[in-house]
């Protein structure tokens, strides 16, 4: 079971309050401005800013 599309809609970045997007292999959600990938473990977005990874540039 994949992440609702309902979830995905009001999740947003918890750094910068902007808006993420999925990534294209659907393991994690991305924030541009911040550069951050916020990875989905077991169907479940880790909204953590300390677990998040830094995008490469």
């Amino acid at each position: 079971m994949a992440v609702s599309q309902e979830l995905l809609d009001i999740l947003v970045c918890p750094k910068c309050k902007g808006e993420i997007i999925l990534n294209e292999t659907r393991d994690g959600l991305i924030c541009d401005k911040c550069r951050l990938l916020y990875e989905i473990r077991e169907d479940i977005p880790v909204m953590l800013i300390d677990e998040a990874k830094p995008l490469d540039k």
